[in-house]
């Protein structure tokens, strides 16, 4: 909601003033008083770098929406990329703990075996212990490390539609739609889970318009 109306306001600006109403805003976002009415998107130093770049191309004049779309798919492409890197590196993590747990049992088993002059009480002690070390691996793989390699695609996933909002809805503009519209185009890029009503939208656009 933050992201749209921010986007909203900038767009209208535009429309209203002109593309150079906002070189200020875009120039130092932190001291904007546009941008502060939208902390979270001021915190998030990707997305205020994303759109203010692409909204200076807009002030440059000089490019076309399909070079910047072009542009903006390939950015998008690098981010979800870099982003990956964690959850893929979790992900090799939680594939290896088997592993390591069977490790963990064969040694026990050889452990076992040099112990055979012993009791059987003692060496079912010992291999219970072996097969602890497997059981340890499949639990730490299904249990923790694939779970929050799981999550962290979902966060990467989230942050790209981001993106593609921003996209889609600075596209929008340049093709000439208003900015209520535009912001409607990026709007439907959202997953359902995030994505406001047509109803919600409009009704905080409202309240940053009397802003």
């Amino acid at each position: 909601m933050e992201l749209m109306g921010l986007l909203y306001v900038l767009l209208a600006k535009a429309r209203k003033e002109g593309t150079l109403a906002f070189e200020a805003d875009i120039e130092d976002p932190a001291k904007s008083p546009v941008f502060s009415q939208s902390p979270k998107i001021l915190a998030d130093h990707h997305i205020v770098e994303f759109l203010t770049d692409y909204l200076r191309l807009m002030v440059s004049g000089n490019m076309n929406a399909f070079e910047i779309e072009s542009l903006m798919d390939e950015e998008i492409e690098t981010h979800h990329v870099e982003d990956e890197a964690p959850a893929h590196a979790l992900t090799k993590v939680g594939d290896a703990m088997p592993a390591f747990g069977i490790v963990a049992a064969v040694m026990g088993v050889v452990h076992t075996m040099a112990s055979a002059d012993q009791p059987p009480a003692i060496l079912g002690e010992m291999i219970a212990q072996a097969l602890v070390g497997t059981f340890l691996g499949i639990l730490l793989s299904c249990g923790f490390i694939g779970p929050l390699a799981s999550v962290a695609e979902q966060r990467v996933a989230e942050q790209t539609k981001m993106f593609q909002c921003i996209k889609v809805t600075i596209l929008a503009s340049l093709n000439g739609y208003a900015p209520a519209i535009a912001v409607e185009f990026g709007r439907k890029m959202l997953f359902s889970t995030e994505r406001p009503s047509f109803s919600e939208l409009e009704e905080h656009v409202r309240r940053v318009k009397a802003k």
